[in-house]
């Protein structure tokens, strides 16, 4: 005969009636709705740019390969589509219970810059930078000398050239130019087309040392270590994905070797970039100065995201193995199936013992007519 066993009705449904859902769960979902929203608005502003019109190809309405060198369209995207998605999230933190809601606070910020930095290295146009202010002769067949700025800022798909008079205005003319030469198709033909609109000198100049004939041989150094370093970037941005999934699972160790293995991938693409330095440079001329470029903000800011990372994974390794239970419970995880294993044992209950004739009792409390509860043992079928 089976027991009927009753549990008090205030013990077995509060538990219920607090259950929510995981803030680890709802933030994967939300991360990978707008992960979804990044790569549509990332291939719009790739698919839409560039296209030309009808009067493109007539003279004197050569399609310009102008862009701005600090925010192009692609990192202006990129850095919108992670900013809806920062306070998308910053809007979940107030459901979050306890102290764990600064700490997710400082895991959305410091998540979402992370991978704000490695997407957004891959759009940027100033790995390395080169400037110097000279006089210098502005086109060919003239003898005007103009004072101006030129500028060389090099990123992993192509350089941009600037030229800024000082002041802006010479000769009735707005000296303000900024032109790109891209690796992604024949840069050759690029300059080709510079010449036929009639660029400033200082620009050709440039330029030149980037085509394939050029005795300087820039454009391997440049074209081959940038396609490495982007590879890798993008390989560190999938590491972060997923760091970020195990983070929000019983699996946080896991989650500080994938950020580590970011890191790891962050630096390696440094070092490709670096490999444009192996030999000896080849220095620019504009008048009487001249310049190299430089490593400038976008390495940099690189090589502070690795050594971010790096910790990160580091702190996170070692405090998981010395309190593993505090790591868990800081990051939410692993708490509701101990919620669940309280919530479904059975230690002591109320038994009506009319219904257990031929029954033996153990380890629960029975209650008697005009008797004080008795503890007895398990309950055992004769």
């Amino acid at each position: 005969m089976k027991a009927n066993c009753r549990r008090c009705e205030d013990i077995k449904d509060a538990p219920r009636r607090g259950k929510t859902i995981p803030p680890g769960l709802r933030l994967s979902c939300t991360f990978f709705a707008h992960f979804a929203l990044f790569l549509v608005l990332t291939a719009s502003a790739h698919g839409f740019g560039g296209k030309m019109t009808f009067y493109d190809d007539i003279y004197p309405f050569y399609p310009l390969q102008r862009t701005p060198f600090i925010f192009s369209g692609s990192l202006l995207a990129v850095i919108l589509v992670f900013l809806t998605l920062l306070v998308t999230l910053l809007l979940i933190v107030p459901g979050i219970r306890g102290r764990s809601r600064i700490l997710w606070t400082f895991r959305i910020i410091i998540s979402l810059f992370i991978g704000v930095v490695i997407v957004a290295l891959n759009f940027t146009c100033d790995w390395a930078e080169g400037r110097v202010k000279a006089n210098t002769t502005y086109k060919s067949f003239s003898n005007v000398v103009v004072n101006a700025e030129v500028g060389l800022h090099v990123g992993l798909y192509g350089i941009n050239i600037t030229l800024r008079g000082d002041p802006v205005v010479q000769f009735n003319e707005t000296i303000d130019y900024n032109e790109m030469f891209t690796w992604n198709g024949v840069i050759d033909d690029d300059y080709s087309d510079a010449l036929e609109k009639g660029l400033p000198n200082p620009i050709l100049y440039i330029a030149e040392k980037f085509t394939l004939n050029s005795p300087c041989s820039l454009i391997y150094q440049y074209q081959y270590s940038g396609r490495y370093a982007s590879a890798t970037l993008w390989t560190a941005f999938c590491c972060w994905i997923v760091a970020n999934i195990l983070f929000s699972m019983p699996v946080i160790l896991y989650a500080g070797f994938m950020m580590v293995a970011t890191a790891a991938f962050i630096f390696f693409s440094l070092a490709s970039f670096s490999t444009i330095y192996n030999i000896p440079q080849c220095s620019f001329s504009i008048g009487t100065e001249s310049f190299e470029p430089e490593y400038s903000h976008s390495f940099w800011l690189g090589v502070a995201t690795g050594l971010l990372c790096t910790v990160i994974g580091i702190v996170v390794i070692l405090l998981d193995c010395l309190i593993p239970e505090k790591m868990r419970e800081a990051f939410s995880v692993g708490v509701d199936e101990d919620d669940d294993n309280d919530m479904y044992s059975i230690s002591e209950g109320y038994i009506n013992t009319s219904f257990l004739d031929g029954a033996s009792l153990e380890g629960v409390t029975v209650k008697r007519t005009n008797q004080e509860p008795q503890q007895i043992s398990t309950l055992t079928k004769l």
